[in-house]
């Protein structure tokens, strides 16, 4: 494990955790291969994104706007942390949220349709820095998406904030330039956990994991 100016860098030698060394739940125990990203480093990396939040946009209202279902857990404790700085620095940021669903997987594989559900009237972005907080970026394709649609609305400033994983080595490189800072950069491997599922299974992991074949096989769709 690595880091790099923007993010940790979990390179593809890496093997991971065994699961008897954590506190995985038993229903889940025969669907995991290893544990990949342990719980304290996501939070841990979270605070410092908080931080870089707080470098890059404070001083104007941000809307932050989460990308559901997977960004869930990310977005409530990176909020947790950037009140936490709100309370103890002379700088802080008045926020306000927003929620937005973005859907485009079935089992482990993208079906190559993007749709765009919920999210309140976003004409109340324009003018404003928002603040984007997805759960993963893969191929990149959805969150382009999400970028051409907010851009009708003119936004003052538009940051995206990737949450604990970044995958890599997928597509190319050029479609992730949207992406201001990443928590984590991990090899093509389907993972699982802290809100990121498996045809809604694995959300209620804390740590995120590699899921096994048995696993793909047990919840597919």
């Amino acid at each position: 494990m690595a880091t790099s100016s923007s993010c940790v860098v979990i390179s593809d030698e890496e093997q991971g955790y065994d699961l008897d060394l954590f506190c995985i739940p038993k229903h889940y125990a025969a669907d995991l291969e290893r544990v990949y990203i342990p719980h304290g480093l996501i939070l841990d990396r979270t605070e410092r994104l908080a931080r870089e939040i707080m470098k890059e946009m404070g001083g104007h209202h941000i809307v932050a706007l989460c990308v559901l279902k997977g960004g869930y857990k990310f977005f409530a404790d990176l909020l947790d942390y950037i009140k936490a700085l709100n309370r103890n620095s002379d700088r802080s940021i008045p926020m306000t949220v927003d929620f937005i669903r973005l859907k485009s997987y079935c089992n482990d594989q993208s079906t190559g349709e993007i749709k765009v559900i919920g999210g309140d009237d976003l004409s109340t972005l324009t003018g404003k820095n928002v603040l984007i907080v997805e759960d993963i970026i893969d191929t990149g394709k959805t969150m382009k998406t999400l970028l051409q649609l907010l851009k009708q609305y003119n936004p003052k400033m538009v940051k995206v904030f990737n949450a604990p994983v970044f995958m890599k080595e997928t597509h190319p490189f050029s479609l992730f330039l949207c992406v201001s800072v990443v928590g984590f950069e991990v090899p093509d491997k389907f993972v699982v956990g802290y809100a990121l599922d498996y045809n809604e299974y694995f959300r209620d992991l804390n740590h995120i994991c590699v899921i096994s074949e048995t696993g793909k096989e047990k919840y597919k769709a």
